[in-house]
């Protein structure tokens, strides 16, 4: 007798399904206040949860005065000293800062002009990735979206690791150092993967070339012909310096902790912290900004009229245009209030940039947005919120006004992060806390088994 072939569940299936795991799984929100659960690890006044203890980044955007939140200017720190600060002596000494910044991040103290030169050697050395990896990890196993072809070329690069389970510090130190180098090489090869074979581009991988900067080198590799000017360099310098690190709360180093803690090996530790900055609430803010203004943009007719512009603000948080989300992406942060240091250093290079590419009306939009985006969103609430436009408000302009790719917005983010992440790395391996593993209470209720025969239906 034949047997009829088995088909997977049909769309009708799984909706039906889905109706049981909602009917089985929805968890009232009352509960949550019963029983104080900090959702998102989040305080009732927005504050976060203090579930652990950093030296390696600070982010700074309000103070607790007598069990209330106070809002007070932004400031991020790294390693104690203020990025704004990092960023000045970069620039006034014209040079590229992103290498320092690292080396601060990871060892925790500012180079010596020797420890630099060493330093900047040791990316140079471990830019060459292993023999045959390009082709296996990367060109031979393309992917629609680059961030998921990061993550699967770092697992990957377990099968090239002579020691890749060694917890010893020295090894885990190397590990780090090969990940910072490799992975703007990794992100670049896996741009032009998917441009060739998705999008019909040529081919053509270069090497990393040797007293060439990080930012030089990633430009260098993703584009066509290789070419780039001074003041493209410096801002991608400049984005790489302020994404490097922003504390151990965030979604992504907050994952490279936890992944961390369990004892696992460095590459999946990294490739977790990838996929969680691949998410839209996180790396990929700045391309839902980008794709946010260019709706502003088409259905705005003139740019430079504020009642125009609020009206179709106001249009977005009604939930009448936009995504249908009702938010103004690029306004607000989990942790800043008044203002992000980052978007202040970024807008400043952003208008030096706009005047070379003509396009100071577009930024002069986005500026408007920013001024006037706030009192817009708190118009009409009992309790107005502090927004600030975050780092990721003008990122996505800068990138575009380079001619870079949408698709390497959110690579570019861990090219520059990949630092923050092993530096949490060493700092969870060197303090060996306990695995991390917070409560869940189960809320629903207890029920006798069935044998199979008297379940109805």
């Amino acid at each position: 007798m034949e047997t009829k072939a088995a088909a997977p569940y049909c769309d009708d299936d799984l909706r039906a399904c889905m109706e049981k795991i909602r009917a089985n799984g929805t968890i009232d929100p009352a509960l949550y206040e019963k029983f104080n659960v900090k959702r998102g690890l989040r305080n009732a006044d927005g504050t976060g949860v203090l579930v652990g203890l950093t030296c390696i980044g600070n982010v700074h955007g309000y103070i607790i005065s007598e069990s209330e939140k106070v809002a007070v200017p932004g400031q991020l720190y790294y390693r104690g000293i203020n990025v704004n600060d990092l960023v000045k002596g970069f620039q006034s000494e014209g040079r590229f800062g992103f290498e320092e910044c690292a080396y601060l991040l990871l060892f925790g103290e500012l180079p010596k002009a020797a420890d630099l030169a060493k330093w900047q050697e040791q990316l140079e050395i471990h830019r060459r990735l292993p023999d045959g990896f390009k082709e296996e990890a990367i060109i031979h196993s393309p992917g629609r979206d680059i961030m998921n072809g990061i993550a699967r070329a770092v697992l990957n690069a377990y099968r090239y690791d002579p020691k890749p389970d060694d917890l010893a510090l020295t090894n885990q130190l190397r590990q780090c150092i090969e990940m910072i180098a490799r992975f703007p090489v990794i992100a670049a090869y896996a741009y032009q993967a998917k441009a060739h074979y998705y999008l019909g581009a040529s081919l053509l991988l270069r090497h990393p070339e040797p007293g060439r900067s990080t930012a030089e080198n990633f430009l260098l590799l993703t584009r066509e012909n290789g070419q780039y000017s001074r003041l493209e360099a410096e801002l991608l310098d400049l984005c790489l310096v302020l994404h490097a690190e922003h504390g151990g709360g965030n979604n992504s180093a907050f994952t490279t902790h936890v992944v961390t803690s369990a004892f696992t090996d460095t590459f999946s530790a990294i490739a977790a912290a990838t996929l969680s900055l691949k998410g839209p609430r996180h790396g990929g803010a700045n391309l839902r900004v980008r794709q946010q203004m260019d709706e502003i943009k088409a259905n705005v007719k003139h740019w430079d009229q504020e009642g125009e512009v609020a009206d179709y603000l106001q249009r977005i948080l009604q939930k009448k245009a936009g995504d249908g989300t009702g938010l103004i992406y690029g306004l607000g942060h989990a942790v800043y209030t008044l203002s992000d240091p980052r978007t202040e250093t970024l807008r400043a290079r952003a208008r030096e940039l706009a005047r070379t590419k003509g396009r100071e009306d577009e930024l002069r939009l986005y500026e408007m947005v920013e001024r006037i985006g706030p009192a817009i969103f708190n118009k009409g609430r009992a309790k107005p919120r502090d927004l600030c436009a975050n780092v990721d408000f003008y990122s996505g302009f800068v990138y575009d006004m380079m001619g870079i790719p949408v698709d390497l917005f959110t690579p570019i983010f861990a090219v520059s992060r990949v630092v923050g992440w092993c530096a949490h790395r060493i700092e969870e391996i060197v303090n060996g806390g306990p695995i991390i593993r917070p409560a869940y209470k189960a809320v629903g209720a207890e029920r006798a088994y069935v044998p199979l025969e008297r379940r109805a239906g």
